[in-house]
């Protein structure tokens, strides 16, 4: 999209917090135009990899899923500035916006020029247009019965600041509230922003892209299977159903090991099998299979691929476990065990570390290789914890997984 005549850019972001102070960054940006008539004639917006973890997920609505696909600001930068060139920026609290587009500008080494004197706020806007309207823009949206549906998408928010613009511009018609504002911006000078060929991600791009990691996996001739491949891989298995979940992270580290280990799509798939076959074994090896026992087979088939019969199957076919998986599932926290707690969790991290020790476990602010689990609020972060625990090949857990395997036994 080019920027072809002059007019306004509203603008929403959704962030990982309140302070680009504190290190919150933009996790989301949208871009709708408008002609000096209030017309609309364009819109943009994409996710934006944060390279941190994605703050208060309940809030926002986006997943780490979706926003390891997206683009770093950077390479949106020079995207955006196009569009915001030559245009009044506009807001519904402008100055936070404001504040966190020239921090991530500066961070990419091509500040931009201070927008606020140019810029046109419609939460500040309100007291004069809708005097009556609470501050917040789906207050101001419903004083002005402007539709808002699925608040906290950037897109759609802008979308919603950029109608109560029209309607102060209606309602002040047919005087211009801005003309100096339009003139002004026309005139400020912009540094040269390169630009680059990154396509922008919406929301559902995960849904979109990743099926199965067992369906992406080459299907190809498969080969007798060895120890030597198959270990690796259950241990990883072990690893990433720990917490009942195969993250899109989790699941591209199988698709990289089974490629290393030349694995095709049936040699995985009878790996799987293999390693059902050895959970039920163990399952079965004191001669009953509990409820519980039970739930967790027909779990660990699901997140595996294989239909529910497999679990029958692999009971009738049980026998004591093979050396190669008897370890599949025995994961345990030991008393001392060091644990470390990443993201915006349900109750605030303090709960959760209080939960840790009194587990026995120790938390732990930082990851080190003698760390034994990540707690994440999503599995899929990209914080700097989370990449470390990749790097060491730490588990990585979900709170309701860490909370479970906390949980006093059944007495």
């Amino acid at each position: 999209m080019t920027n072809s005549q002059l007019g306004y850019a509203v603008i929403d972001l959704e962030t990982t917090g309140l302070r680009p102070s504190w290190h919150d960054r933009i996790i989301e940006v949208a871009v709708v135009l408008l002609d000096p008539l209030g017309r609309i004639t364009g819109e943009w917006s994409t996710l934006v990899n944060p390279e941190r973890d994605l703050g208060p997920q309940h809030i926002h609505g986006i997943s780490a899923a979706d926003v390891r696909h997206a683009p770093f600001f950077k390479d949106i930068a020079g995207t955006l500035a196009e569009l915001v060139r030559g245009r009044v920026p506009v807001a519904h609290n402008l100055r936070f916006d404001l504040g966190f587009l020239h921090d991530e500008y500066a961070r990419a080494g091509t500040p931009i020029p201070g927008l606020g004197s140019i810029g046109v706020c419609t939460m500040t806007e309100a007291a004069r247009f809708l005097p009556a309207a609470p501050r917040t823009l789906a207050g101001c949206c419903a004083v002005a019965d402007i539709p808002l549906d699925r608040h906290h998408d950037a897109l759609i928010d802008a979308h919603a600041a950029a109608e109560l613009l029209r309607h102060y511009l209606t309602l002040a018609h047919p005087q211009s509230p801005w003309a100096s504002c339009l003139t002004a911006a026309a005139a400020t000078v912009w540094p040269i922003v390169p630009r680059s060929t990154a396509a922008p991600v919406r929301r559902g791009a995960s849904a979109e892209r990743d099926s199965h990691f067992l369906a992406r996996l080459l299907d190809r001739l498969p080969r007798a299977t060895d120890t030597v491949r198959a270990d690796p891989y259950f241990a990883l298995l072990d690893q990433v159903l720990l917490d009942h979940h195969i993250s899109v992270s989790e699941a591209d580290m199988l698709i990289a090991l089974a490629a290393r280990l030349d694995l095709s799509r049936a040699d995985a798939l009878r790996l799987h099998h293999d390693y059902l076959h050895a959970l039920a074994s163990a399952a079965k090896a004191d001669g009953v299979v509990t409820a519980a026992e039970r739930h967790e087979l027909d779990l660990a088939a699901a997140l595996l691929g294989l239909e529910p019969a497999a679990v029958e199957h692999a009971l009738a076919a049980a026998a004591p476990p093979e050396h190669h998986a008897a370890s599949a599932g025995h994961f345990r926290l030991q008393p001392g065990d060091l644990v470390v707690f990443t993201g915006d969790m349900s109750g605030g991290r303090e709960l959760w570390e209080e939960r840790a020790r009194q587990a026995g476990c120790v938390p732990h602010p930082n990851v080190t290789k003698r760390v034994r689990l990540l707690v994440a609020a999503d599995p899929d972060t990209m914080s700097g914890k989370a990449r470390k625990a990749r790097a060491y090949d730490i588990p990585i857990v979900t709170p309701d997984a860490f909370a479970r395997m906390t949980a006093a036994p059944d007495r």
